[in-house]
């Protein structure tokens, strides 16, 4: 199963085995009869170890009724029965010989059914020969059923979100105690990438330094710009730790920042931090994505702030449930996302502040705990 090199609670063999229960009856439940998973985080989140994606076709078949099957090239097998260990015990592998037709096997697994999900990230050179093939079943996407499962996370989930982001929180704190002054984004965010693994990460996924207006731009790339007095600094880090995603922003400036800016971050600060206390069990994501917007706007700065108010995380950076307008399911315990409200001001300077939040039973707690002041840098 997954290797673990820090002191984190590993994922036990039974909860790989209740997944795959669990994801063979949310597709009863949504009059699916089967869900083909090929190697991606639903992949992983199912049997417990990432496989490489290739041009060979790997793809799980969980029927809606009877036994899970692994369909997977020969030369893969050794690597599958090695991360699976004990799990094989819960489905049957079936390998193919470079001969094979692998559609035509999943075909044969399959069944005659009159509904299949596939996953989400399935390649097209596959998802189209599989349609074919089962015609005249219905092709649905697995997201809305393997999301309903991945966005609900367990505590031992938990805790490796909370050690990803004190993780993250270690790197920030590093990052804004040096002299950024002087430095292009390129040096900084590279040097980013160097503290998060320090803390602990076991990959550096990302490191936004947008400095002056460039923090104007959301998803900036760092580049050449050397960050000089008077500039605003958006930070927006993350990485992965025991599989589970960190990703945390925070604002800098070099220098006394202006009153305009000052009177700016105030505001988002004050709009981050009452979005955060408005998590609690049974909330709609859409009125947290109120609570920020609506201060945001007040204020006059609505038209600056263009995008949601955060994203799932888990496996992956970005996934359900989305705080945002159009998002009226209402939250419950164990969901984990970002609430991370920004201002931009095209030319001049952006601001964002960003952390992880999971629902509990008392409201919502803050993994990332490093202060969401202005950080003042030289």
């Amino acid at each position: 199963m997954t290797n673990d090199v820090h002191d984190v609670t590993p994922v036990a063999l039974s909860t790989y085995r209740e997944r795959l229960r669990r994801a063979a009856a949310a597709a009863a439940d949504r009059g699916v009869d089967a869900l083909l998973i090929t190697p991606s985080p639903d992949y992983a989140y199912l049997l417990g170890y990432r496989a490489p994606a290739m041009e060979r076709l790997t793809c799980l078949v969980v029927p809606a009724e009877g036994e899970p099957t692994l369909v997977v090239p020969r030369l893969e097998e050794p690597l599958a029965r090695h991360g699976l260990g004990e799990l094989t015990d819960a489905l049957e592998i079936v390998a193919w010989d470079e001969t094979d037709d692998p559609v035509r096997i999943v075909q044969r697994v399959v069944g005659s059914v009159l509904r299949v999900a596939v996953q989400d990230q399935m390649w097209a050179r596959f998802a189209l020969r599989l349609n074919a093939a089962l015609d005249p079943a219905q092709l649905v996407e697995a997201g809305h059923t393997m999301a309903a499962l991945r966005s609900v996370k367990s505590p031992e989930e938990i805790d490796r979100l909370r050690a990803a982001a004190r993780a993250a929180d270690e790197a920030m704190l590093a990052i804004t105690a040096e002299p950024l002054g002087g430095r292009t984004e390129l040096e900084v965010s590279r040097r980013i990438g160097e503290h998060l693994l320090a803390a602990g990460h076991d990959t550096a996924e990302f490191s936004i330094v947008a400095s002056g207006p460039n923090a104007a731009s959301p998803h900036h790339h760092a580049g050449e710009r050397v960050i000089s007095e008077g500039d605003a600094i958006v930070l927006d880090i993350g990485g992965t730790r025991d599989g589970y995603c960190s990703d945390t922003s925070r604002t800098a400036f070099v220098g006394e920042p202006p009153a305009e800016f000052a009177a700016l971050f105030a505001v988002l600060r004050e709009a981050q931090r009452a979005a955060c206390e408005a998590v609690r069990p049974g909330i709609p994501a859409a009125d947290v994505d109120a609570v920020a917007r609506d201060l945001i706007t007040d204020a006059g700065y609505g038209g600056a702030f263009i995008h949601r108010t955060g994203h799932g995380i888990g496996m992956e950076t970005h996934e359900e449930p989305y705080i945002v307008a159009s998002n009226t399911e209402p939250l419950v315990e164990g969901h984990a996302f970002s609430i991370e409200p920004g201002i931009y001001i095209d030319g001049q300077w952006g601001a964002r502040i960003e952390d992880i939040v999971v629902c509990t039973a008392d409201g919502g707690e803050r993994l990332n705990t490093s202060s969401t002041e202005l950080y003042i840098v030289e």
